[in-house]
Parts: C-alpha cells; sequence; structure tokens
C-alpha cells in the first residue's frame, strides 16, 4: 500500500477543497501547499476512545481535502488522460480511493450492503495494471466525485457510533486509520502523475525554510550493539512493520544527510553512468537499453545540468538531495564513493535508537508526531529541503533529514520479520515479500505524517525511477 511505482491498494458533508488560507500562506485551490493539520489534534494519540476519534476524523479529512487539490487543479480531460504508462490516470485514483473506504469502513465495519458493487473489479489494483485502466469503463471525473463525496458522509457516521475496540479491525481505530494512510498514499501517486506530465504548471508551493545549523560531519558513527527494530504498539502500524523484535547490529558509519545533488553530479562528471565497474549487470542493461545518464527529469543545457520540476525548468540546485534514482544508481553511486547502501536494519537504528536509554523511539527526534519544524512532511513544500535542513529533527547521534524529503533506498530486500502476521489481508504485504522488490525508508517531502514514521517501510522495484527516491551512504566501522 505504499504510494510508489507499485500499487496502494486495499482488499475487501463532503469535504471542501482547501482555499488557502492556512499557515502556509494565502493562495487558490490550485496551490500545491498543503495546509498544517492541528498539532493538538494530530498528536492526540493517547486520552481514549474520543481522542482516537478526533484524529481518525482528521487524518480522513485532511487526506480528502489533498485528493481534492490534486484532482481540482486540472480539467476533466486530464483527469481522464492517461500521462505515462507507469501511472493510472488520475480518475482511477479518484474513484479507487472511494471505493476502498466503501469497503472497508462501510461494508467491514459497519457490515452495510455495498453501494457500488458493479465496479469493484474495475478498480482492483490486482485485477488491472496501470497500463490498461485507460481502456476500462471508469467513473467520470464528476461521478467519480459524487461516489467518494457519499462514501464519506456515511463513512463519518459509521466513525461517530463505531465503539474502536473489540475487534482487529476497530481496535484503536486501525481500519480508519489504514483507510487514512491509503488516501494519502494514493495522494503522493498522484502526484507523481503529476510529475510526469507535461504542460504548465498547476501546482505551487513555497520553497522549503532554511533551517540549518553550522557546518555539519560528513558521517556518523552509530555504535553496535543491539536495538528494537519493528513495533508491536503503534496503533495504525501495519503488518510488515510488525512485530517489535531484537537486532544486533554491528558498529557503522552512515551519511550525516542524503547525497546531494552536488556529490551526484560529481559522480556523472567522472563518468559514472559510463563505467562498468560500478554497476551490477541488470543495472547496467537497465542505463544502457534506455540511454540514462542522469537522474529522471534532468536534461543538459550547455553547460548546466536543469530539471523539470512540476511543470517548471530551473537549474539543478546542489545542495538538495538527489531525486528520482533507481536503486541501481543510488548502489553504483555507493561504490564509486568507496561504500554502500545502508541496509534496513542500520538505517532504522540510525533512525530511532536512543544510546543513552537504549530504547527505540517513533522518530529520530522523540517520540511526537512530526512537526514542520522535524521534517519536510506533508506536501507542505514541492521539492527536497537542502541537505543538513532541519536540525531539531535529528536523531540522538545527530543523523539528519531521515524523516521527509525524499525516500531513502537501502541495501535490503523486502522480507517478513520474524513473527510475521498477515493482517489484514494477505495482499497487503505478503505476496511482495521477496528478493524482487527493495526497501525504501524515511518518506519524502510528498508523504503525509499519517503515513510515515520510524518504522514505516516502503518498498518499489530497483528499476523504478519516478517515485521521490534519494539514498544515504554508509560503511562498515572498522577499528584498530
Amino acid at each position: 500500500m505504499t504510494a510508489t511505482g507499485r500499487e496502494a491498494t486495499a482488499k475487501a458533508g463532503p469535504a471542501k477543497a482547501w482555499t488557502g488560507s492556512e499557515k502556509e500562506g494565502t493562495g487558490s485551490a490550485t496551490d500545491g501547499a498543503v495546509p498544517e493539520r492541528d498539532a493538538a489534534v494530530e498528536r492526540a494519540g493517547g486520552g481514549g476512545p474520543e481522542a482516537l476519534r478526533t484524529r481518525a476524523v482528521d487524518a480522513l479529512t485532511v487526506a480528502r481535502e489533498r485528493t481534492a487539490l490534486l484532482t481540482s487543479c486540472v480539467e476533466d480531460g486530464e483527469l481522464t488522460a492517461q500521462h505515462s504508462p507507469l501511472m493510472s490516470p488520475l480518475v482511477w485514483d479518484l474513484a479507487h480511493i472511494g471505493n476502498q473506504e466503501e469497503q472497508w469502513l462501510w461494508r467491514a465495519v459497519a457490515g452495510r450492503d455495498a453501494l457500488r458493487p458493479e465496479i469493484d473489479s474495475l478498480y482492483d489494483a490486482f485485477e488491472h495494471p496501470r497500463a490498461t485502466r485507460p481502456s476500462l469503463p471508469l467513473l467520470a471525473p464528476g461521478e467519480a466525485r459524487a461516489y467518494a463525496a457519499d462514501v464519506r458522509l456515511r463513512v463519518l457516521d459509521v466513525l461517530e457510533s463505531t465503539p474502536l475496540e473489540g475487534r482487529p479491525l476497530l481496535d484503536d481505530g486501525f481500519a480508519f486509520g489504514m483507510i487514512a494512510q491509503h488516501e494519502q498514499q494514493h495522494d503522493e501517486t498522484m502526484l507523481i502523475t503529476h510529475q510526469l506530465r507535461r504542460g504548465p504548471a498547476v501546482l505551487t508551493a513555497p520553497p522549503p525554510p532554511v533551517l540549518r545549523s553550522g557546518p555539519l560531519p560528513s558521517e556518523v558513527l552509530v555504535p553496535g550493539g543491539p536495538f528494537t527494530m519493528g513495533t508491536s504498539d503503534e496503533p495504525w502500524a501495519l503488518d510488515n512493520e510488525r512485530p517489535a523484535h531484537a537486532r544486533v547490529v554491528p558498529a557503522f558509519f552512515v551519511d550525516t544527510t542524503p547525497v546531494t545533488n552536488g556529490a551526484f553530479l560529481a559522480f556523472m562528471a567522472d563518468g559514472g553512468y559510463t563505467d562498468r565497474r560500478w554497476w551490477r549487470g541488470e543495472g547496467w542493461a537497465q542505463i544502457r537499453e534506455h540511454g540514462i545518464e542522469a537522474p529522471l527529469f534532468w536534461r543538459r543545457d550547455g553547460g548546466q545540468w536543469l530539471r523539470r520540476r512540476f511543470g517548471v525548468t530551473e537549474p539543478v540546485p546542489e545542495d538538495e538531495p538527489v531525486l528520482h534514482v533507481s536503486w541501481y544508481e543510488a548502489d553504483a553511486y555507493a561504490r564509486w564513493a568507496g561504500r554502500r547502501l545502508p541496509t534496513e536494519v542500520e538505517w532504522e537504528k540510525a533512525a530511532r535508537h536512543d544510546p543513552v536509554s537504549g530504547r527505540s523511539r517513533r522518530y529520530p527526534w522523540g517520540d511526537a508526531d512530526p512537526g514542520p519544524e522535524h521534517a519536510n512532511l506533508g506536501q507542505r513544500h514541492l521539492r527536497p529541503a537542502a541537505a543538513g535542513s532541519y536540525p531539531e529533527g535529528a536523531s540522538p547521534l545527530g543523523v539528519r533529514q531521515l524523516i521527509g524529503d525524499v525516500w531513502e533506498w537501502t541495501a535490503s530486500d523486502f522480507l517478513p520479520y520474524p513473527g510475521f502476521t498477515a493482517f489484514p489481508y494477505k495482499e497487503y504485504s505478503e505476496v511482495f515479500f521477496g528478493p524482487e522488490h527493495k526497501v525504501l525508508r524515511g518518506g519524502s517531502f510528498a508523504v503525509d505524517p499519517v503515513a510515515c514514521r520510524g518504522t514505516f517501510r516502503n518498498w518499489d522495484l530497483p528499476v523504478r525511477r519516478q517515485i521521490f527516491s534519494g539514498f544515504r551512504t554508509a560503511r562498515t566501522a572498522e577499528f584498530d
């Protein structure tokens, strides 16, 4: 159910579009920035059933506002068009969001009769590959909006009257949290589609704030020893994040920040894309077959490199984390630099482990939900922040930007944790386990906080480049 190159799906009065009157400034509903949610509501993890109910309503509402933003900023013709065979038409995502909400919250939770059973197969991601979806008899934009809005009104009534306990789907409001995450993941998918579409810019957002301190070390030592990976008590954690389990990790060094465009340009200038030594066989075949010589959306113009970002062409900013690179590109850079990608367990230890207390935090900065001072999340900005930003979001060891900005490729295959149990259905994670998919961690500027935490696991094919992916490197600590 990630919002990257593979599918986000779940089996089994309408929110108004944001008008730009919130914290991030003013604008119209076509502005690409999503406003801040109420921090008191966002951090209402405790306080009993009513606090959980409030949090679920807030999460669902924020997700729907973002969905409205992403589907109201273009004409209907662009909603029904397929902007890339890698992605669905935007109108498919819109109706799919409503259909999954109906199946899980209206039918499974409330036990009500299906509203539109005849469309279930149209919006089943496993039944129809993305490239074929434009040929399906999809709901028209107006009908899709009306359907999703009708489902939402019914679901809010269900949420108001349903005990948030008594069975696994309801405990701690899990089903409502799962659907809020599902919608936000599809919103990220739709933002990827907006990046792929050609034409003038329709989304805008302010640049990330400059939140940096003084000079930083290039790498940080993470001491060896045990730590607790995963979670057994995060209420809305998904099945692949569970259960919590002990891991022993040898000492290693990890980059203080994600690898920047400037550093990646040095790899390119040194012939990185033409030197077979740095590439695995499958990656070398991929770049040769497709003529890849730079991150996706980059092009050379005379003596400089430009990038296309949501309809705007601009010089590549050297201080930002590199974006739109495949696992193979990340791995090749790491080899060129004499380093490697961190494993998934190394990444999580760097992000969560507190060496003083020995406990694993929810986030690098602690247990509080993300705020704008911690990380670049939630589509507040349509680009990564400069490397070294967000000092208040650093880990106890001083590693920066582990949450937000760019999804970070790791060296690891997507595999189950010891004691894994599929829930609420095996197609969520289990069918994707294996060496075909690589794990990404940390979220990106396009990820909402509800779908981002220190234990959250994303995964994708190693060839994917349209996703908001970057990386940092690591090396094993060797002591005399």
